[in-house]
């Protein structure tokens, strides 16, 4: 997998959630991760949300977009709704 960001961005989430986005890419690599469509956001490009798990345990929700074979971070936070989201479907994985 590629990844790209916009580095603005990137110090934006960094203020804001207290996460950089190479974290977010090391929970794209969790088996048990989650893909979900955002269709509130998505307009002339389609975008997701990816729940998954670093390696140090903490579960992340990404959300981005692909341009062709690329993954273009957008955001990322840890979102309760979506841990538990991610804890419910994992259990059974």
């Amino acid at each position: 997998m590629e990844f790209e960001w916009d580095a603005l961005k990137e110090l934006i989430n960094i203020r804001k959630h207290g996460i950089p986005f190479s974290d977010s890419v090391e929970s794209f690599f969790d088996p048990k991760g989650i893909q979900l469509m955002d269709r509130k956001h998505s307009g002339s490009e389609k975008r997701f949300y990816w729940v998954g798990q670093t390696a140090k345990g903490r579960v992340l929700t990404t959300w981005f977009t692909r341009r062709g074979d690329i993954i273009r971070i957008i955001g990322c936070a840890e979102w309760r709704k979506f841990r538990r989201l991610y804890d419910e479907t994992t259990k059974t994985k």
